[in-house]
């Protein structure tokens, strides 16, 4: 199973908030992934703050990794990281580690928003390269919590689709993602209100056409991702929401 820990992260990727901080220190996010009631693997996100260069960042910590006999068949370890610039909200560092089948990659991003360059060090190929980023560029991983605290829902419309830039690996590239609409599903914590979502991905690889995503985020002041449904070049599954704690704000249940 292939880059668990990216669906989450692309699951994750669209969060809203309107006018109030949808995170805070101490977040934790435990989600399992699932080819129907098989469990092919975990993935988890984590927020802690810390201080880097002198500043004070929210450190966000992503890890994906496959469990029992998925382990077996296309062992996954993924491991991401981001260093967000607490008051700015822009990213500072962002660390990208990935087994994936032994397709890896071991990656430091350092961006200084100065100059408007990233020393990108590969550290599998030795190499390091300082190279140009738009200045509203997010990383991998700073983009979903920049767009949880920035993006109003009330101001979308069903259909609307919404773009930013994300910058990661050696380049800048065009994120975009649409907005299907409102909807309310049943997860194992009750029935719940959600916003739901699909991102354009890169059909290959992994994905097995650019809308093979549909993301349901819980439509409340938190905007965490609850399910996420994914088609795969190899079959399709799903993340799911299985544990939290640490939410800035009341996680709403929706009562009949």
């Amino acid at each position: 199973m292939k880059n668990i820990f990216l669906v989450v992260l692309f699951c994750n990727v669209f969060l809203i908030s309107a006018q109030k901080k949808a995170y805070d220190d101490g977040e934790w996010l435990n989600y399992r992934v699932h080819y129907g009631f098989i469990t092919a693997g975990h993935a988890v996100l984590e927020i802690d703050e810390t201080r880097l260069n002198g500043r004070v960042v929210y450190h966000v910590k992503g890890e994906g990794k496959t469990v029992g006999i998925s382990k077996w068949f296309f062992n996954v370890e993924d491991y991401y990281q981001t260093y967000i610039d607490k008051e700015n909200e822009v990213p500072i560092r962002f660390i990208r580690k990935i087994d994936e089948g032994g397709y890896t990659k071991d990656i430091q991003i350092d961006f200084n928003h100065q100059t408007g360059k990233a020393l990108v060090h590969n550290k599998k190929h030795k190499t390091k390269d300082y190279l140009p980023f738009p200045e509203d560029a997010q990383d991998m991983v700073s983009s979903l919590y920049y767009l949880r605290n920035n993006l109003d829902i009330d101001q979308l419309e069903d259909g609307e689709e919404i773009d930013m830039n994300m910058f990661f690996d050696k380049e800048n590239y065009k994120f975009k993602l649409k907005f299907l609409g409102r909807e309310i599903i049943r997860t194992k914590f009750g029935k719940v209100a959600c916003l739901v979502f699909r991102p354009y991905v890169q059909s290959g690889r992994v994905f097995k056409e650019k809308e093979s995503l549909t993301v349901w985020i819980s439509d409340d002041d938190n905007k965490i991702p609850l399910v996420v449904k994914a088609d795969l070049a190899v079959g399709s599954l799903k993340a799911s929401l299985e544990e939290f704690k640490g939410l800035k704000h009341s996680f709403k249940i929706v009562v009949d």
